[in-house]
């Protein structure tokens, strides 16, 4: 059974910047003794990994690579709040105040996962950037697939999934002005490794370098990033459709407010709410925590 946080749209809200979903959480690792063997060198993002990375995707934006920060999407709300532009990208190999949704907290090891954020500019209708979360936890599971061959999934909106394990997810902020975007900042933490005294948490594996995931990513986001607002709502569904785990199971959500609605999730809308089909008709779920049953 697996609990997992919601809101593809936004869960709170603070001087016009509105807070999504993120998930990472990995543990420390003891640390190398005299007597034991040298560990290989971490495999850390550069730098110039970032500029290659983008140039993958032919942008040309300013990067930043942290060894330590506060919190990779706080460094990026930074830069976009003072006018840096889309794509400029942040990546750490360790957050010291890694944010969840809610305000919640959450810990990582250093070098122990993929933990980046990316500024956004998008033309879109606010009530439709939560779109964004969907797609990148979509095309992250997509990367991971495609790298490793491991079966990640999505549960809806943004946890990655593999073998009942919470692999990652997304956390999205965004500032709107007047009912225009100004940006959207996208976080996307990846463990590598299975968590310590963490339930319900698993890895991906270390196999796969984290600028080739990062990359693979970029490649498949960007490309479905960059279709007309017109088009972009089927883009999204259609991306993560093919990776969600949970449309065809019977979940239970739990608004905000304390209300609670069970049924089976048949899709997303236009703006990305979970469609349920229950007793009483078609229901919509935007905020709130949801919890599969299985597929009944």
């Amino acid at each position: 059974m697996i609990r997992t946080a919601i809101s593809p749209r936004f869960a709170t809200s603070s001087l016009g910047r509105f807070v999504g979903v993120f998930v990472t959480r990995v543990s420390f690792s003891p640390a190398a003794s005299s007597t034991t063997p040298p560990r290989e060198e971490p495999d850390v993002l550069t730098r110039d990994d970032l500029v290659e990375v983008l140039a993958a995707i032919t942008v040309t934006a300013p990067v930043r690579s942290d060894e330590v920060t506060r919190s990779t999407n706080a460094t990026a709300v930074a830069l976009a709040e003072a006018g840096e532009p889309e794509w400029t990208l942040v990546a750490a190999a360790h957050q010291t105040e890694g944010k969840g949704r809610l305000g919640r907290s959450w810990s990582d090891v250093p070098d122990g996962s993929l933990l980046f954020s990316f500024v956004l500019r998008p033309e879109l209708a606010p009530a439709r950037t939560g779109l964004l979360s969907l797609l990148a936890g979509a095309e992250m599971a997509n990367a991971i697939r495609a790298t490793t061959g491991r079966r990640v999934t999505c549960t809806w909106p943004n946890d990655l999934i593999l073998h009942d394990g919470k692999v990652g997810g997304v956390l999205l902020e965004a500032s709107v002005v007047a009912s225009a975007v100004r940006y959207v900042v996208v976080g996307i933490g990846v463990n590598l490794e299975p968590p310590h005294d963490v339930p319900g948490a698993g890895g991906i594996g270390s196999a796969v370098g984290q600028r080739e995931l990062l990359r693979a990513f970029f490649m498949r986001f960007a490309a479905a990033y960059t279709a007309a607002e017109v088009a972009f709502p089927q883009r999204v569904r259609s991306a993560w459709l093919s990776m969600s785990s949970t449309v065809g199971q019977v979940v239970r959500a739990k608004t905000l407010d304390g209300r609670e609605v069970t049924g089976r999730a048949v899709g997303i809308d236009d703006f990305g709410s979970l469609l349920l089909s229950t007793d009483r008709g078609e229901a919509r779920v935007t905020y709130g925590e949801v919890e599969h049953l299985g597929s009944g």
